[in-house]
C-alpha cells in the first residue's frame, strides 16, 4: 500500500492476496481479497470475511460453510476461502485477537440504527465484549452530504452498491461497487451521494460499546428480589 502521512482515505488495489498490511497500527490489522482464486487464511488472529460477488466456501477445522453473495463470517483460526475460480470478497484480519466464530447474512438493504446526517447503520458482527472489533453495514441515502468527521481508529471497508464520493482535505475520491479502502485514524472525511443510495461495509478494529463484566444481559436480568436488585 503506497500512501503519504497526509492521506485520509486510501483506495486499495483491486488484486488477489494481501492488499493492505497495517501490522504496525496501534490495532494491528491485515487486509486480503480474493478475486477468482482460493485464499489461505493463516492462524494469525480473527478473520472477518465478506463475500462480495459470486459464492464461496469458508473451510476450517469446524467444516465447510457456504457463503452466498452478501454473507459474512468471523473465523478465529486458520482456514481457507474456496471460490471455484470465480467471485470476489474481502478478508480483514485483526491480528493477535481471538474473536468468536460466526456465519451470517446476507446483509440487509438498510441499517437499523440511526447515524449522522440521515444515514443508518447495522452491527453485522457486534462486539462480544466491550472493546472488540465489529463489522457494520452503513447505508447512505440519495442526496446525502455528510458532515466532515474523523474516527479514533482505522476503518476498513468496501463499497457494496451505489455510487458517490468521499471528500477529504486532499481531494475527492469516486466511490463505486467493489472499491476496497482504508480510512486512517484521525483522517478527516465525508461521504456524499447524488441520485442513488450508497451501501458500505465498514469494519472497526475496536468499539466503545458492548457487554462488559459489569453490564451484560445475563447479569442485568438476574434479580435477587422482586425489586429488581441485581446480583453483584
Amino acid at each position: 500500500m503506497t500512501t503519504t502521512s497526509q492521506t485520509a482515505f486510501i483506495a486499495l488495489a483491486a488484486r488477489h492476496g494481501v492488499i493492505a498490511d497495517l501490522a504496525d497500527d496501534a490495532l494491528p490489522t491485515r487486509v486480503r481479497a480474493w478475486r477468482g482464486q482460493d485464499l489461505a487464511l493463516p492462524d494469525e488472529g480473527t478473520h472477518f470475511v465478506y463475500c462480495a460477488a459470486g459464492s464461496a466456501a469458508l473451510e476450517c477445522e469446524l467444516g465447510g460453510f457456504p457463503l452466498a453473495e452478501g454473507m459474512y463470517a468471523a473465523l478465529p483460526a486458520h482456514g481457507r476461502i474456496v471460490c471455484g475460480g470465480a467471485g470476489r470478497g474481502l478478508v480483514i484480519t485483526r491480528l493477535e485477537f481471538r474473536g468468536a466464530f460466526l456465519v451470517g447474512g446476507p446483509v440487509e438493504e438498510r441499517g437499523r440504527l440511526r447515524y449522522i446526517d440521515g444515514c443508518t447503520d447495522s452491527l453485522l458482527i457486534p462486539p462480544v465484549v466491550l472493546g472488540d472489533p465489529c463489522l457494520n453495514l452503513l447505508h447512505i441515502p440519495p442526496g446525502t452530504h455528510q458532515t466532515q468527521h474523523v474516527h479514533p481508529s482505522i476503518r476498513v471497508g468496501t463499497i457494496l452498491s451505489g455510487t458517490g464520493t468521499c471528500e477529504t482535505p486532499g481531494g475527492k475520491i469516486a466511490l463505486e461497487p467493489g472499491l476496497d479502502f482504508v480510512i486512517r485514524a484521525g483522517g478527516r472525511h465525508s461521504f456524499h451521494t447524488a441520485g442513488e443510495a450508497l451501501r458500505v461495509l465498514a469494519w472497526h478494529p475496536d468499539s466503545d460499546c458492548g457487554p462488559s463484566h459489569e453490564d451484560h444481559p445475563m447479569l442485568n436480568r438476574t434479580w435477587i428480589d422482586a425489586s429488581g436488585a441485581r446480583v453483584r
